[in-house]
């Protein structure tokens, strides 16, 4: 796309100038961003990974709370919510509105669907909230709480 546009940056620039009126002098400089911030995008998706990870690594047990015969999905859900832990929440269902409500409203470190609430992989954010903990851990996890990112743009000046 960057390549593209850089191509077609004369006449990119002169539309922008006929569709609104802008200087043909800041069109030229609104194309020469668009560029700029297509292939900087492209280089980022290079090294962004997303949240896709594989997690089927290792495996550990912990204690688990367990829910059976609840009158709905509500009350399983509200049951959890009381709870004074949030390590993780194991739900066994089929329906998948459950399970992203699940995700949604329980105040849990992490949602197992269709397993028990013991699933652990150095890979992914692990974690709980309330009597359980604070903070993820996992080796990303790790490096996004012991940093900060921060910027600092010199411009105009004599070194």
């Amino acid at each position: 796309m960057s390549a593209r546009l850089k191509e077609r940056a004369d006449e990119v620039a002169k539309l922008i100038t006929a569709e609104n009126g802008k200087p043909l002098k800041w069109a030229r400089a609104e194309v020469a961003r668009g560029i700029s911030t297509f292939r900087w995008a492209a280089e980022e998706t290079r090294r962004w990974s997303g949240q896709l990870q594989r997690l089927d690594t290792d495996e550990v047990f912990g204690p688990v709370l367990v829910l059976s015969r609840v009158e709905s999905d509500e009350a399983g859900l509200a049951a959890i919510n009381d709870s004074a832990f949030g390590l993780q929440a194991g739900v066994f269902t089929r329906r998948l509105d459950l399970a992203f409500k699940a995700h949604k409203e329980l105040e849990v470190g992490g949602v197992i669907v269709g397993d028990v609430p013991s699933f652990r992989a150095d890979q992914m954010p692990y974690g709980g909230v309330k009597g359980s903990g604070v903070g993820r851990e996992g080796l990303a996890s790790a490096m996004e709480d012991y940093t900060e990112p921060r910027v600092m743009v010199l411009t105009g000046l004599e070194l």
